[in-house]
């Protein structure tokens, strides 16, 4: 079911967590539920940090903070422009979640949690993706699980797609504009 949920102002949210949590999915299906564009992190990498990626090489803090900042420029832009987005970013330490948010209240960060048997199965089962399951590792190793002060939402992704969804929209009040 689709529906057009207008906050009173705009809305970005950040579907963050680690590489197979289930980023892409859920920004897709709260895109369709909710009626807000999304774009997918991956689309803000220049190409060395794909190539690097792409041979097993993690990626460095001076890799990320452009790539961030990209992110958090289109974040602001759209909100300025009175639109509610979506967007996906592993956001895994709080120094990045800092770039993204920025302190701001209408930036809004969501994270996927599970264990790291469930989302490598995930990983392994994807087709034609540059993140090899052999990252898996350094991802976790790199969570800085979220302060209570960064008022991050964390959502289960033992539960299907669609309950992810459902909680998303539950937990940030969403559906209270619906």
């Amino acid at each position: 079911m689709t529906r057009s949920v207008s906050p009173a102002a705009p809305v970005g949210v950040v579907i963050m967590g680690v590489a197979g949590s289930g980023k892409t999915t859920t920004a897709r299906n709260l895109s369709r539920a909710l009626g807000w564009a999304y774009r997918d992190a991956d689309e803000f990498h220049p190409p060395e940090n794909i190539a690097k990626m792409s041979r097993g090489e993690p990626l460095t803090d001076e890799d990320r903070w452009p790539w961030l900042r990209a992110i958090a420029a289109w974040l602001a832009e759209r909100l300025a422009a009175g639109e509610s987005v979506i967007v996906t970013c592993s956001a895994l330490k709080r120094a990045y979640r800092d770039i993204l948010a920025a302190g701001r209240p209408d930036v809004r960060l969501v994270l996927l949690a599970g264990d790291r048997d469930l989302i490598g199965a995930r990983m392994k089962a994807r087709k034609h993706h540059f993140m090899p399951t052999s990252l898996l590792d350094s991802q976790f190793a790199a969570l800085e699980p979220p302060g209570p002060d960064e008022g991050v939402v964390t959502v289960s992704v033992v539960q299907s797609p669609r309950a992810v969804v459902h909680d998303i929209i539950a937990c940030l009040g969403l559906d209270a504009a619906g």
